[in-house]
C-alpha cells in the first residue's frame, strides 16, 4: 500500500489529483491518501481528511511506501521506519504554502539519498513508478541520537 499524506494545515489538490490519475492509469487500488480539507474528488484512491498520530503511524508502518508534501513530520517518521518515500514540495507561486522553504527542504533530503523528490508533475508521475523500490540511504531508527535530529530541526528552521 502507498500512503499518501498532505498534512493537516493545508489541502494540496495537485498532488492528490496526480496521484488519482497515476493510479488510474496504473490500475492501482492499493492507495491510501489522507488529504486535507481537500476540494478535489478524488476517484481511485481512498481518501480521508484527518488522521489522528496513532492511525497515521499506522498507515506509515504498514505502506510500501510513503508520497507526502515536503513535511518534516513525514520526512522523520519515514527515516524513523526506513520507508522510501518520495516528497513534492508544495510550490509558493500557486499558492500552496507561505514561502518554498519546502523545495530546499526537499532538495537536501534528496541530495543526501534519503527520499526522492519530484518538483513537476511529469517528474512526479515518473518517480511514482520507482518509489516502492527506493532504498533510502540510511534511516534514522526511534532511537535517533538528538544530535542529528537537532542538526535535521536546524536545518529545517533555516
Amino acid at each position: 500500500m502507498i500512503f499518501v499524506t498532505v498534512g493537516a494545515q493545508m489541502h494540496f489538490d495537485r498532488l492528490i489529483r496526480v496521484i488519482d490519475e497515476w493510479a488510474a492509469e496504473r490500475g492501482r487500488s492499493d492507495v491510501f491518501a489522507q488529504v486535507g480539507p481537500s476540494e478535489y474528488t478524488a476517484r481511485c484512491i481512498e481518501t480521508v481528511r484527518s488522521l489522528d498520530p496513532a492511525a497515521f503511524r499506522a498507515r506509515a508502518e504498514r505502506a510500501t511506501a510513503l508520497v507526502a508534501h515536503a513535511g518534516m513530520g513525514t520526512i522523520l517518521t519515514a527515516l524513523e521506519l526506513g520507508k522510501p518515500l518520495l516528497v513534492f514540495p508544495r510550490d509558493f507561486e500557486r499558492r500552496e504554502t507561505r514561502n518554498d522553504h519546502q523545495v530546499a527542504t526537499a532538495r537536501h533530503f534528496a541530495d543526501s539519498g534519503r527520499v526522492l523528490a519530484a518538483f513537476d508533475e511529469q517528474e512526479l508521475r515518473r518517480r511514482l513508478d520507482e518509489v516502492e523500490s527506493f532504498h533510502p540511504s540510511a534511516k534514522i531508527g526511534r532511537e535517533a541520537s538528538q544530535e542529528l535530529v537537532a542538526r535535521i530541526r536546524a536545518f529545517v528552521a533555516g
